[in-house]
């Protein structure tokens, strides 16, 4: 008897699994978490082993499956998104100010507007602000446990999509950027000459985000 209760509530088998996932993602706009997966799939499924089945089969087909920060999407193959430039809508270039504020957001978070007025040396206009959240690239941190308990700003899932990235810890270092020629020995915004050593949180420069 408990034989053909446990039976009943059997998770389907890993191909099925995978097959529910992959409609999940194929079907949903934005990236999908491990607990909305769990919450949409059979109990006793087993979400994250299926998006490791599918991951693998997707190797290099002209769609793959990536994450972004804590949640999965399909996404065009990088090598192959050069044929998606047609159908792509362009977008209102950033000014300088938004350039330099997202940068120093992506490197220094959590990081406060007076944190990012000091790195700048000038003040941070709420329409930077405005148009960096309605891009959805940043959103509101935590507040900081100091007087006035300021709130402070971090990147969105939907900067790492944009840039390509899984988590922020995979912006690319000084090194990197120089020789990949978008960053140059000048001073970043509000600060002194660039070290040679590798610290990612001392990068202010706008050049990375340029096209």
């Amino acid at each position: 008897m408990v034989a053909q209760e446990d039976s009943l509530f059997a998770a389907p088998p890993m191909g099925e699994q995978e097959r529910m996932v992959e409609a999940i993602l194929f079907a949903s706009a934005e990236a999908v978490t491990l607990a909305e997966l769990q919450a949409r799939l059979p109990h006793g499924a087993d979400p994250a082993e299926a998006l490791v089945h599918l991951r693998r089969r997707y190797e290099g087909r002209g769609v793959a499956l990536v994450r972004v920060g804590d949640a999965y999407a399909f996404r065009t193959a990088a090598d192959l998104g050069f044929l998606m430039r047609r159908e792509t809508v362009e977008v209102r270039k950033l000014s300088r100010a938004a350039i330099e504020t997202l940068a120093i957001i992506a490197y220094h978070q959590p990081v406060t507007r007076a944190e990012i007025e000091e790195i700048r040396g000038v003040a941070v206009s709420r329409g930077t602000v405005d148009q960096l959240m309605e891009l959805d690239w940043i959103r509101l941190g935590r507040r900081r446990m100091t007087p006035g308990r300021p709130v402070t700003f971090v990147v969105t899932e939907g900067f790492l999509d944009h840039f390509g990235l899984e988590s922020a810890r995979d912006l690319p270092g000084l090194k990197e950027l120089r020789a990949a020629g978008l960053l140059d020995n000048r001073p970043a915004p509000g600060q002194s000459a660039l070290a040679d050593d590798e610290d990612e949180a001392s990068v202010g420069q706008s050049e990375l985000f340029e096209d």
